[in-house]
């Protein structure tokens, strides 16, 4: 490390140019790399929506019916003409309506009542349309532009248009709210007014190269997008802060600044890099997610954090040393006062910290493995238009979901049945499908091609059941379960089903999965990493407890408040908070190890809350600052509930490591002695 750090200190300037030319590279390389808001896309290729969707594309030129549209104040030939012109608009396409499932030339009151109020009440006409993916914005203002200020649009179209819209207002937002908050955190927290910037623009050089090399794969998740820069910055800001105090102390032992930052250098690189470890294997975990949302999160994480820890070893000391002046002319007054008294006033809690956590931490485990959860985006904020207009459509229609079904075409008389079975079920409104609309007498061949071409492909028959159930749910997705049963009994394997409800079914599933093999993989590399830094079989066991118990905690609290989840935030923030709040029990168990190798255990753990207490109170501070306004300012539920659990949980992760974590080490003393290679702890005479 010494000889790496003299070539970085010899060659500085190069290393500057380097750095900045990459960075400038990489800001204008970001604005090519695409951000993908459709959740599908990120379903494992085996998953049975995913097959029924390419199906869909290869046999049909039609989608799912997956958005509502509302128009206020029309007659039956009026909403007949608005029909017309939504199919005009580019992108529109299979659009259903009351035409397509009663005969119009009969008058109304014949027909089933419940079908017809499903498409048409009280002068209110609601169509169901297929949006083309990818051109959502567009599509949706020129549908809104069409039905004006009174009409309603509600479904998965609407709402990817809307994250998009709002996802870089909301970036921005968070931006100037966030950079302010870290800003003064560090200034409190430094003693100069110069040196956050200098941790800041480290970091922030290291996640403009992260977002700039995305180019390389592609395109990225809207949760990625949203959430990876700032938690990069969150997770990652500690590595400049351990250098730049390392590199003030130093200076205060030499006049030579290339010195100071030598020494600096060395004697930090071991705790930045376990540091670095083990959020970078607590990320790697989220690589093996199946539904692939998870993975595109983690592989932006771990390159966020190799890239952070190259600036900080490389790029930060050439910066510094260029800079340092600005550092002695700008210091103050340190505003901090001593913490010193601290570890003896919160060492006389270590025993009802150790019963209220013990006390609650089985209640916390099954609350959390029993919280409800939610699978999708959800309905956009009741202020916006989105949700004001599905609340509309809502109270006026109640809720609807359509499930498409694919069989294998040929057997009419296999279709009718199974036709007949599917409108028998709860919930299903009605059924479109050759069989129900032009019937089994006449041929198909017969027919022109613009009928049977909505209902046949060259090898496939496409059924179309409306249900008056929302998207999500224990019924909706016990709805999907009993028409992809009897779809079985007909047709076996060869029957696939595909909607918004079928998809979200197939997300739920792989999730389910997901979430133990993730959970697994973290706490196992993550111990791995600890047993390794320490040396020790029971540090790793006590750090872990310590943790896990801030994460069962924060995770349980939806349940206890009634409040479902949304289950990608709950699975991606169960691996996040482990890999980036254990920094906080490493930084205090290193100071105790230390400390115990020159005193006693209870002496030693008083110094370490009375010198590391404030350290880790800053680490804290930032990374829940980042996830309560992430939790403010989005209005996407995924990002959101993401910014609340971590927000929430760094607090509690604080609170744990200095209530709870020097009780378990106290009490486990001798154990960890017996148990750590080359432990040294002072023996008392």
């Amino acid at each position: 490390m010494k000889n790496i750090a003299a070539q970085i200190i010899k060659h500085k300037k190069a290393v500057l140019i380097v750095f900045v030319l990459v960075t400038i590279l990489s800001t204008i390389a970001q604005f090519f790399v695409s951000v993908n808001y459709n959740m599908v896309d990120y379903l494992p290729e085996d998953a049975q929506s995913t097959r029924a969707m390419d199906i869909m594309e290869e046999e049909f030129t039609g989608e799912v019916p997956d958005t509502r549209v509302m128009v206020t104040d029309v007659s039956i030939p009026e909403a007949l003409e608005i029909k017309e012109q939504l199919a005009a608009i580019d992108g529109v396409s299979d659009i259903i309506w009351l035409d397509d499932v009663v005969d119009l030339k009969t008058p109304l009151e014949v027909a089933d009542q419940d079908t017809v109020d499903s498409y048409y009440q009280d002068r209110n006409a609601l169509f169901s349309i297929s949006v083309r993916t990818g051109d959502e914005v567009q599509i949706t203002d020129d549908i809104y532009e069409l039905i004006g200020e009174d009409g309603a649009i509600a479904g998965e179209a609407i709402n990817t248009a809307s994250s998009q819209k709002m996802a870089g207002t909301e970036s921005l937002y968070a931006g100037v709210l966030l950079v302010p908050i870290i800003i003064f955190i560090l200034v409190i927290s430094t003693t100069s007014w110069i040196e956050p910037l200098f941790f800041l623009t480290a970091i922030g050089v290291s996640v403009l190269i992260n977002l700039g090399t995305n180019i390389f794969i592609g395109e990225v998740s809207f949760v990625t997008q949203s959430v990876a820069p700032i938690l990069q910055l969150a997770v990652s800001l500690d590595y400049a802060v351990f250098l730049l105090h390392s590199f003030s102390d130093y200076r205060k032992k030499t006049a030579n600044p290339e010195e100071a930052m030598l020494l600096a250098m060395k004697k930090s690189f071991p705790a930045i890099t376990a540091s670095a470890a083990t959020t970078f294997f607590g990320f790697i975990a989220l690589t093996f997610m199946e539904f692939e949302i998870g993975s595109d999160l983690g592989v932006n994480l771990v390159k966020g954090i190799v890239l952070s820890f190259i600036s900080v070893m490389v790029f930060l000391p050439a910066l510094t040393l260029y800079f340092y002046k600005w550092m002695d002319k700008t210091k103050h007054k340190n505003f901090i006062p001593s913490f010193t008294g601290l570890g003896n006033k919160v060492l006389k809690l270590r025993f009802p910290a150790l019963l209220v956590v013990l006390a609650i931490l089985v209640p916390a485990f099954l609350a959390q493995s029993n919280t409800g959860f939610t699978y999708g985006l959800g309905v956009q904020p009741e202020h916006t238009r989105a949700g004001s207009d599905f609340i509309k459509i809502e109270q006026t229609f109640g809720e609807t979901t359509p499930i498409v079904l694919l069989v294998p075409k040929g057997d009419v008389a296999k279709e009718e049945e199974l036709v007949s079975d599917i409108e028998e079920l709860d919930y299903v409104t009605s059924v479109i499908s050759y069989v129900s609309q032009v019937g089994t007498v006449i041929p198909s061949e017969y027919l022109d091609e613009t009928i049977t071409n909505e209902f046949y492909s060259e090898n496939y028959s496409r059924i179309v059941i409306n249900t008056s159930q929302p998207t999500e749910g224990d019924i909706p997705f016990a709805l999907v379960q009993q028409v992809e049963d009897l779809a079985s009994e007909y047709y076996g394997d060869e029957a696939l089903s595909l909607g918004e409800s079928v998809t979200l079914n197939d997300i739920k599933n792989t999730v389910s999965k997901d979430n133990v093999v993730v959970n697994v993989l973290t706490v196992v590399t993550i111990a791995l990493v600890l047993l390794v830094s320490f040396k020790s079989i029971s540090i790793p066991v006590v750090l872990l407890i310590t943790i896990q118990a801030a994460v069962w905690i924060n995770l349980s609290i939806p349940y206890f408040s009634n409040t479902p989840l949304v289950f990608v935030g709950y699975l991606i923030i169960s691996t996040v908070q482990l890999a980036a709040t254990v920094d906080y029990a490493i930084l205090l168990t290193e100071a105790y190890n230390h400390n115990r190798q020159e005193m006693s255990a209870r002496k030693a753990i008083i110094k370490t809350l009375d010198e590391k207490t404030f350290s880790i109170s800053i680490s804290a501070a930032i990374l829940s600052s980042v996830g309560f306004i992430l939790w403010i300012t989005s209005s996407n539920p995924i990002v959101a509930s993401i910014g609340l659990l971590l927000g929430r949980g760094a607090l509690l992760a604080f609170i744990m490591v200095v209530l709870f974590l020097p009780a378990m080490l106290l009490i486990f003393d001798k154990v960890i002695q017996k148990t750590t290679y080359k432990a040294n702890f002072y023996k008392e005479k």
